[in-house]
């Protein structure tokens, strides 16, 4: 029998717990669990609480958390994705699969070519929505820590801000081996918009440290290429 995950920004602790709001609604009224289900909730400290539902009403859920137990490892790479922003469901794919594969953090990015352009009130909407996008796809894959979905920033300020063991551009006019580049610990990982880096921006990438990377020798859209270099990556240096 499979068992509802449900992530909760809360402390958390054995014992009856209450949900409320959209939470309390999505268990009750969409998944229409009742009564002796059994749910496990967490909150992204690593831990895990597994419980049953003890009653639902229009407005509440009450739960019965047993025991905490220790969540899914984390992959011992942890990757800096630098996304830059495209369109809609676009950039929903991408960081749902990035998240799915294990990234620890990710960053949207403006760059020259990218066609969206977002500020103030509804740049904190789609970060806000970006986040729950992690959110839910920790919940069906299994994870028990959050990624963290930074405000989108100018790829200049990223570059200069990042800190890394290694630092990899996607660029298909390269030849270099990733196999050949020393283990890291942490990693970033640069992918461009639709219409791609321009050769600044790849200048300007590998001044800051960044090592010009193939994966495969097709092109590939912007909402593919970090799911086949996050898996790349993972493979080469990390839990897959």
């Amino acid at each position: 029998m499979r068992i509802s995950r449900f992530y909760l920004d809360a402390p958390l602790a054995s014992g009856e717990q209450s949900l409320e709001g959209d939470l309390a609604h999505y268990i009750g009224r969409v998944l229409r669990l009742g009564p002796g289900a059994p749910v496990q909730i967490f909150n992204g400290s690593g831990q895990e609480w597994p419980g049953e539902i003890l009653d639902v009403s229009k407005r509440e859920v009450r739960l019965a958390l047993g025991a905490p137990v220790s969540g899914l490892a984390e992959s011992p790479l942890q990757i800096h994705l630098g996304q830059a922003v495209s369109r809609g469901e676009r950039m929903d794919w991408a960081i749902q699969k990035a998240v799915e594969l294990g990234v620890a953090e990710i960053t949207p990015l403006f760059t020259e070519r990218c066609e969206v352009r977002l500020q103030g009130e509804r740049a904190d909407k789609r970060q806000q929505h970006w986040q729950q996008i992690a959110v839910s796809a920790c919940e069906q894959c299994g994870r028990s820590r959050v990624p963290a979905i930074h405000a989108p920033v100018a790829l200049a300020d990223w570059l200069t801000g990042l800190q890394a063991d290694l630092k990899l551009v996607l660029h298909h006019r390269t030849d270099q081996d990733l196999r050949s580049l020393p283990a890291p610990a942490t990693l970033g990982l640069l992918i461009g918009p639709e219409g791609g880096l321009s050769a600044g921006e790849i200048d300007l990438a590998e001044a800051a440290g960044f090592h010009a990377a193939r994966f495969g020798p097709r092109v590939l859209r912007t909402e593919t290429a970090p799911v086949v270099a996050v898996g790349i990556a993972q493979h080469l240096w990390g839990d897959l």
